[in-house]
């Protein structure tokens, strides 16, 4: 565990049960769209933002302890779970835009953010387009920070990728993948550590509305070559806002190389890495994610913004030499893994 921001005394909290009627899905529409999403407990809020092809599901057996000390708000991003899937804009700067109006719309004005994978790319690009409205980050093998990234993705991202997923749910096929997945888990590969997610996944993508919007979102952030957005050039911006790192040492989807490059361009930031876990260390371990995610809003301020200290920062700018040699040795990384 690497030190980060100041933190204050944990404070006493007050916790109450989650009754079930509170994770049900509820529904807004937003901008024509029905927005699904799952909403429960009392306090400062905390939104989960889950990764690409999941949904709020995800996180459902988390929430109930998130709850007991926090407004949990976890959406399924347009084009996931219950929510619409239009032919529309998947980048990462819509989704921030997405869920700043789902908070909106919900009376909420700030919040703590966790995102995973996919959603540590929306929440990184929320508290860069929403500052004000971003008390904490809570990063979980988020998408992002270099090029490298399965290339299961990089293939789907392919022409003719929507052949693909169609194909996994032929009869037969889910019984060769799934002993393909079990000889994974056998040799104790990276890969098997995540591959049963994975597939799920997939499963997840019922019809080829779910497939078209799958592949719209994932087209935004990957191509052939890996990933084609960086959070790296505006980490700096972070300076002053509680932000922690979470990873697992064995994710196979972005790689835990990626954890200590973030935290190396994000100033004052908190990593944490769960040993033997993939790209899914919330679940598992769950009672640790919630421990941590417990602990560091509790013992930390939220960040106080002001246009001052944001015109500052940008107007000083990054540390170029930083920058460069964690993108430097995340690029060498990368070739090295490829050979």
């Amino acid at each position: 565990m690497v030190e980060g921001p100041r933190r204050r005394p944990v404070r006493a909290v007050r916790l109450r049960p989650v009754g079930d009627g509170e994770l049900e899905l509820q529904y807004r529409v937003v901008h024509g769209y029905r927005r699904a999403f799952r909403m429960a407990g009392e306090g400062p809020a905390l939104v989960l933002i889950h990764g690409i092809g999941d949904s709020s599901e995800t996180w459902a057996e988390l929430i109930p302890d998130l709850a007991r000390t926090h407004t949990v708000i976890a959406p399924d991003l347009l084009g996931h779970g219950h929510s619409d899937k239009p032919r529309a804009d998947y980048s990462v700067a819509a989704y921030a835009n997405g869920v700043r109006d789902l908070l909106t719309t919900l009376g909420i004005e700030s919040a703590t953010l966790v995102g995973h994978s996919l959603g540590g790319g929306v929440a990184m690009q929320f508290a860069y387009q929403f500052p004000e409205r971003t008390e904490r980050l809570i990063l979980v093998s988020a998408g992002g920070v270099g090029r490298e990234v399965n290339p299961v993705l990089r293939l789907v991202s392919l022409p003719g990728a929507h052949l693909v997923l169609s194909s996994l749910r032929l009869p037969g096929m889910r019984t060769q993948v799934g002993l393909a997945v079990r000889l994974m888990k056998l040799l104790d590969t990276d890969l098997g550590q995540d591959a049963p997610e994975l597939v799920n996944l997939v499963d997840a993508l019922p019809d080829e509305t779910s497939r078209n919007a799958f592949i719209r979102t994932l087209r935004a952030v990957v191509d052939w070559r890996g990933q084609v957005v960086t959070m790296l050039d505006r980490c700096y911006l972070t300076e002053g806002m509680p932000t922690m790192l979470l990873w697992g040492d064995r994710d196979s989807v972005v790689p835990v190389r990626h954890a200590f490059g973030a935290h190396e361009a994000m100033p004052g930031s908190r990593l944490e890495i769960f040993e033997g876990a993939g790209h899914f260390p919330f679940h598992t371990d769950p009672a640790r994610f919630v421990a941590l995610v417990e602990e560091f809003t509790a013992s930390t301020d939220p960040a106080d913004w002001s246009r001052e200290h944001w015109r500052d920062l940008l107007v000083e700018g990054p540390d170029t030499s930083r920058t460069r040699t964690v993108e430097r040795d995340l690029r060498e990384a990368s070739e090295r893994s490829a050979t």
